[in-house]
């Protein structure tokens, strides 16, 4: 039967200007050293992404049930995948929540050991949300040599809600720039793909959209043992899935949806309750949702092979970095 022909969307993405940071690998002298203390960002920096295959795979993106949906299966981005490429330990507390008293220009001042007018020179307010720009901070860090290590930790739980909220709001909207941490979304989707030497070789020059449309749950890398043993997050408080929070809103994204690619059998189709589609722009919530999802990490529920376990888990403040 010939397969429906797909709508599509025109995206793009944000790719900031890595050249400068690029250049500062040369300067890391014990690369074994640099890992064991900020794992593998200096991977994930030089990962040189296809934006081509970006571009065919964000075309799958389901707003119903917020994951990347092909005609024979379905797969979507997890924290414990993206803990593993980036080589930090998963944070399993809320690193955002919008709640929290704003620091002081003087407490930043502290943290990062500068004069208190400089951090006021540079405090932004984006999206109703005070904090400092990325440039300034990578700019601070670089400068005067600060350890990245506690900042990195929260980089997965940001790196998972811009990815999942900006795809979602770009697909709303038919189209437009994705703001999401590129490489690593990259990372992840091909570590999925066959691992034959005939789909990497493509001789056939075939586009990437024939390329995917024609794979099947048979062909997907789903499961790699570096994962044994892993706990999944598998729901929060009162969610049944997972809920993400950022400056520019929420999102959930659904685990139960991607336990075969974490090594857990699905043995039922799931109910439409545990799929639930949770989204809210920030300043436009109706719902109390930014109030619920906080809550709501309070009380992790973690999955391994042998059941589901609860934790009662508090946030701590967070200092706001804008993108």
């Amino acid at each position: 039967m010939e397969r429906q022909r797909r709508n599509t969307k025109k995206y793009n993405f944000r790719q900031p200007d890595l050249k400068e940071l690029r250049n500062l690998i040369s300067y890391v002298l014990d690369p074994l050293g640099f890992k064991a203390r900020f794992g593998k960002l200096l991977s994930v920096l030089t990962t040189q992404v296809d934006e081509g295959l970006m571009s065919v795979l964000v075309q799958f993106y389901d707003p119903l049930y917020h994951c990347i949906t092909f005609p024979d299966f379905q797969v979507l981005p997890t924290f414990e995948e993206y803990a593993y490429f980036v080589g930090i330990p998963i944070l399993y507390q809320l690193s955002f929540s919008g709640l929290d008293r704003v620091p002081t220009s003087q407490e930043i001042a502290n943290m990062l050991h500068i004069y208190e007018s400089l951090v006021g020179a540079h405090m932004t307010t984006k999206g109703g949300i005070q904090g400092l720009p990325p440039e300034f901070l990578i700019a601070q860090a670089t400068m005067y040599g600060k350890a990245m290590s506690e900042p990195l930790r929260p980089y997965l739980y940001f790196s998972s809600m811009s990815c999942y909220f900006s795809l979602h709001m770009r697909n709303a909207k038919g189209g437009g720039t994705i703001v999401c941490c590129l490489p690593l979304m990259y990372k992840w989707f091909i570590s999925h793909l066959p691992q034959t030497v005939a789909f990497k070789e493509n001789k056939g020059c075939l586009r990437w959209s024939t390329r995917l449309m024609s794979l099947t749950n048979d062909d997907i890398f789903w499961y790699n043992h570096v994962y044994d043993g892993v706990q999944m997050i598998d729901s929060c408080g009162e969610f049944s899935n997972v809920p993400l929070l950022g400056t520019c809103g929420g999102i959930n994204y659904n685990p139960i949806l991607a336990r075969r690619q974490l090594g857990f059998p699905l043995k039922d189709k799931p109910n439409n309750i545990l799929l639930e589609g949770v989204f809210f722009q920030e300043g436009k919530d109706p719902q109390g949702l930014k109030g619920r999802m906080v809550h709501a990490w309070r009380k992790i529920h973690r999955k391994g092979k042998e059941g589901v376990r609860s934790e009662e888990l508090y946030h701590f403040g967070a200092l706001h970095f804008l993108g």
